[in-house]
């Protein structure tokens, strides 16, 4: 969920891959991967170093496509926010939030309308170029050169496309079969239980699954809460364990604490477990799977956030 802002780093057989779209499975030559609804970045094919990932690869036609347009905004967003209230959300101007603005607002343009007529993507395409200069009058789109772009893309992602929904429901009601949803981002980055207006778009929380996959609620099985031994978090936003001392500088280097997408530095602190048994209200984790305990090995005294104060009272919950 969410789309290229996201990045994983995953290790295998001593490789480095870092993925921002592309589901991390899709190093296994013996799983298909799947991307749904959510969002589509489309040069998909630059990818490198991966034997005949195309014909292991499955995209859904209700996914939105994010346009090189939506990445332009998403960083005078970020420009207009820092001038009119000094601070900005700190995105990886990927386009994200630009692409469900115009996914919630109705205009956005999904692969399946890409597939179709392509005289009607180009008239959409247009319009929705036009809506965006209109607001941000500095924005310069060459239209007639991202329609043949777009138009290439059609033909190399066409073989991969299939009906999401249908795939989805022959995958849980077909022959058995494992399958592993990965999310990206954090709980406390979704769009509703997150640490608004400090957040990505999209919901991030297990509830995802079922709204982005078309997976009905009875079929999510175990949900696997994965947590550092510390909290970190990439951008601003509140962070009450941060450590801006040389515990933070030593989590930070020890860890390679770093965007993957970014390359900004991560914020480091002490593991919060307020936040902790707030993701877990709200996930219903069977499981915690928690990492890099081996950072903290050097250091003589472990501190844990175990509450929060308001008003002088302790309170339990996360406010």
């Amino acid at each position: 969920q969410g789309g290229n802002n996201a990045g994983h780093t995953v290790v295998v057989d001593g490789k480095e891959y870092d993925f921002h779209l592309f589901p991390s499975g899709i190093i296994n030559p013996k799983a298909i991967s799947f991307i749904a609804q959510l969002k589509s970045y489309l040069p998909l094919y630059l990818l490198t170093g991966l034997k005949d990932w195309e014909k292991r690869l499955i995209i859904s036609d209700r996914a939105h496509i994010v346009f090189d347009f939506h990445q332009a905004v998403d960083g005078l967003q970020e420009v207009q926010r820092q001038a009119q209230e000094g601070k900005n959300i700190g995105t990886t101007k990927k386009g994200i939030g630009p692409t469900y603005s115009s996914k919630a607002a109705r205009t956005g343009l999904r692969i399946c309308d890409l597939l179709s007529d392509f005289d009607e993507f180009s008239s959409r395409f247009k319009n929705l170029a036009q809506q965006y200069k209109s607001m941000f009058p500095t924005l310069e789109i060459d239209v007639e050169g991202q329609l043949k772009k777009l138009k290439g893309y059609a033909e190399k992602i066409r073989p991969m496309v299939r009906d999401g929904v249908y795939f989805m429901y022959e995958a849980l009601h077909g022959s058995p079969k494992k399958i592993l949803v990965e999310g990206a981002n954090a709980a406390l980055l979704d769009i509703d239980f997150g640490t608004y207006p400090f957040v990505t778009s999209s919901n991030c929380t297990v509830g995802g699954v079922c709204t982005g996959l078309g997976v009905p609620p009875q079929h999510v099985g175990d949900v696997y809460g994965v947590v550092k031994a510390y909290t970190t978090r990439v951008g601003i936003g509140a962070f009450p364990t941060e450590q801006i001392n040389e515990i933070g500088d030593l989590l930070q280097s020890r860890g390679h604490e770093w965007g993957v997408t970014t390359g900004r530095k991560r914020r480091c602190g002490w593991l919060d477990l307020v936040i902790l048994k707030y993701a877990h209200m709200i996930n219903g984790f069977t499981a915690l799977a928690l990492t890099k305990l081996d950072i903290l090995d050097v250091l003589d005294e472990i501190k844990i956030g175990v509450a929060y104060k308001l008003g002088g009272k302790r309170i339990p919950y996360f406010p």
